[in-house]
């Protein structure tokens, strides 16, 4: 990615919810800290697990926020369940989907057809999500498909809570769990800890894991999947994990670093940067 004598810069990827921003407001410090870091020529990246949102209203947030983005910036876990379902050869197939407009539209975008509640024709596939309108009407459905049409299950993630400004509320896992409680079935994850969004990443940037950060909240998710292929990891206290329980981690948790905030991350990737 580098020769020698020429200075080096770093892969950057931020899980967004409780590192960039909490619901629709900055972080302190975070969008000045990115845009200091890719004026100096980093690449920056995000990689979230909410599948709220697709790709594009995710760019748009960003932006609008002050950090301009791009598609290519962005993996979603909709959008990696979107990937995983084609290369399965899914397109042209039904899917149920538990979630939001996000996931629907990326659903659509590789070709399957979105069949809404009313619509009693059988799914190919059930996919879920988070789903801030979840009822019992959709997890019957999801039922009658999995268990009497024989749909296949996909979670886009596990994450049990997702932080807010006012605190957390319950995450995507929160929504995949009743359905496979009530169905026996366990769904295929796509989402972090899995490695696919990570791989897709390094790939469309050319770097190694050994030239990428990854910054996240959540010990068992962007920690412990970074660590797997590899990547540096810096754990950061404005999302979900406190300071007083990193000790008690697994080691496969453990990060790297530990940050305050974004504010701090200056000083780390100056470091990391002369030790490459």
């Amino acid at each position: 990615m580098h020769g020698r004598g020429e200075e080096f810069r770093l892969v950057l990827i931020f899980d967004l919810d409780g590192v960039v921003y909490l619901g629709d407001t900055p972080i302190p410090g975070a969008v000045e800290s990115l845009n200091a870091l890719a004026a100096q020529g980093h690449s920056l990246y995000y990689l979230t697990n909410n599948s709220t949102r697709s790709r594009l209203t995710y760019v748009d947030k960003l932006t609008r926020m002050g950090l301009p983005t791009t598609a290519e910036q962005v993996m979603t876990s909709a959008f990696a369940t979107g990937l995983y379902l084609k290369g399965l050869g899914a397109e042209g197939k039904s899917v149920f989907v538990v979630g939001e407009e996000g996931l629907r539209e990326e659903m659509a975008a590789i070709g399957m057809r979105v069949l809404s509640l009313e619509d009693g024709s059988p799914a190919d596939y059930v996919v879920a999500g988070l789903d801030r309108t979840f009822t019992y009407a959709k997890l019957q459905r999801a039922h009658h498909e999995i268990t009497l049409n024989g749909a296949t299950f996909v979670a886009t993630n596990r994450d049990a809570t997702y932080p807010m400004e006012t605190g957390e509320i319950p995450g995507g896992g929160a929504i995949v769990a009743p359905i496979e409680y009530s169905t026996g079935v366990a769904g295929a994850t796509v989402g972090k800890p899995e490695p696919g969004g990570w791989l897709g990443i390094l790939k469309l940037s050319g770097a190694e894991p050994a030239e990428t950060l990854m910054v996240g909240d959540r010990p068992e998710t962007d920690i412990m999947g970074a660590k797997r292929i590899g990547l540096h990891t810096a754990l950061v206290l404005t999302g979900v994990t406190q300071v007083s329980t990193i000790a008690a981690l697994p080691e496969e948790q453990q990060p790297d670093h530990v940050l305050q905030n974004l504010t701090q991350l200056a000083a780390l990737v100056e470091r990391l940067s002369g030790g490459l």
